[in-house]
């Protein structure tokens, strides 16, 4: 191949490189966060993923009771501790009804029970296929951003509007990083 077409070429490769490149980094915004306590002290972190199949939430947490709770994501990125209410309901940009047993649609912020044991570490991968770390419809990193929630109790997924999950144990932030 002569010079010149391999000068030609180079800006051809770049922009398909760039064209390729610029939406695969796109799906790969990832955000951390720290879970705190209702005492307001760091008891672990979450980190959130973007994936073509919605957000990946892969959780690290200590210090709570051995069982199974509730893991919801709520509206407000706000953890005032101790009680949490600062983070508000539910993530519900949709209007649907609280549960998986509601009916088809629930809330984006509905996700499944996660189990404690008795070392009292939760360590789980958890993805929403309902949400998102970009813009537009069910984008967590809305006017006021989100917050991850733990519970004292599990999930009964029917009762409304938020499943009698109980206090909430712990919260984590949500903000773009």
């Amino acid at each position: 191949m002569s010079h010149i077409k391999r000068l030609l070429l180079l800006p051809l490769s770049l922009l398909v490189t760039c064209l390729v490149a610029g939406p695969l980094s796109a799906q790969s915004q990832q955000v951390s966060t720290t879970f705190v306590n209702a005492d307001g002290k760091p008891i672990g972190t979450a980190m959130l993923k973007q994936t073509p199949s919605g957000v990946l939430i892969d959780i690290n947490v200590s210090g709570l009771p051995p069982g199974a709770h509730a893991l919801h994501i709520h509206e407000t990125s706000k953890c005032d501790a101790p009680d949490f209410k600062s983070a508000g309901d539910h993530y519900n940009p949709t209007g649907a009804k609280h549960g998986f047993v509601a009916g088809r649609e629930h809330h984006a912020g509905d996700m499944p029970n996660q189990f404690v044991q008795g070392d009292g570490v939760l360590q789980a991968q958890v993805l929403n296929p309902q949400v998102t770390l970009h813009t537009g419809k069910a984008a967590l990193f809305d006017a006021d951003g989100s917050a991850l929630i733990i519970h004292a109790g599990a999930d009964d997924y029917a009762s409304q509007p938020a499943g009698e999950a109980g206090n909430r144990l712990a919260c984590a932030m949500i903000r773009p990083g």
